[in-house]
């Protein structure tokens, strides 16, 4: 029986992930993040090791690590930086950060990785277990592009590629070919609500992964929460990009939209 480890953040993608991989026989060991994991986690996985960040130190995770005698990691789900800017006060943390070249997602995750990897342990992706979740191009709802959210569309995935790119965030608001909003460090649907405070709606979210997208790490996602918020900040259309993010709950996702008169695209 294979024996994966897993690193879990927020939302429902690591319990996808562990009820997929225990399918085809997988050993689940999840290291899940107080406060921020799911707690229906437990269910789904054979054993769980609770982490409480402002009580982390490094060599006693690395102990824990090697006690479980794993080979291979993945990471799912979403963990905040938000929460290293004064939410936690941790020495090994800070002392983590303060060896990266800078605080962008791919060079505090290559950083995890290394360290993982000096302890025999490699992070691989979870594309064998997400495949079903990863949308063909299409148009996926009823509703179709009008010839202007088209040009938004066109428009605006060149733009969200090259912020995506810097490792800004993968998420910008167009309305009329103009860039009404961009996610940073808040978050999608913090973006989408700054777009409706500025335009009043009928905005486009356009959402895509990094041109050199590392799917071992922070894939992402769009699921029914991001389609709420767009409903409720009167967006009438989602572009996401093919084959490099994950569509959770993709089913119930155009149903709702449908009923709401959102158009879902990929590109």
């Amino acid at each position: 029986m294979e024996k994966i480890g897993l690193i879990a953040g927020s939302g429902s993608l690591p319990v996808f992930f562990a009820q997929e991989a225990r399918k085809k026989g997988a050993k689940i060991v999840a290291f899940a993040i107080k406060d921020i994991t799911d707690d229906t986690l437990s269910k789904f996985v054979d054993k769980i090791h609770w982490i409480d960040p402002a009580r982390f130190k490094i060599a006693s995770f690395a102990l824990l690590l090697l006690s479980e005698r794993l080979k291979k990691m993945v990471m799912v789900g979403k963990i905040e930086k938000s929460m290293l800017f004064g939410k936690i006060k941790n020495e090994d943390i800070t002392q983590v950060i303060s060896t990266v070249k800078n605080m962008t997602d791919y060079s505090l995750l290559d950083e995890v990785t290394k360290r993982l990897g000096q302890l025999g342990i490699e992070v691989v992706d979870g594309l064998e277990y997400f495949k079903d979740l990863l949308p063909q191009k299409g148009v996926l709802t009823k509703r179709h592009p009008t010839e202007m959210e088209q040009e938004d569309i066109s428009f605006g995935i060149k733009m969200a590629k090259e912020i995506a790119g810097m490792d800004i965030g993968q998420t910008i608001a167009v309305k009329d070919k103009v860039v009404v909003s961009v996610e940073a460090m808040e978050g999608t649907d913090a973006t989408i609500r700054r777009a409706l405070k500025i335009t009043g709606g009928g905005f486009s979210v356009i959402k895509v992964a990094r041109p050199k997208q590392d799917m071992r790490w922070d894939v992402p996602l769009v699921g029914l929460k991001t389609l709420e918020v767009m409903i409720l900040c009167k967006s009438r259309l989602l572009a996401i990009e093919s084959s490099k993010m994950y569509f959770v709950n993709k089913h119930k996702v155009i149903k709702e939209a449908d009923l709401n008169g959102v158009s879902i695209v990929v590109v």
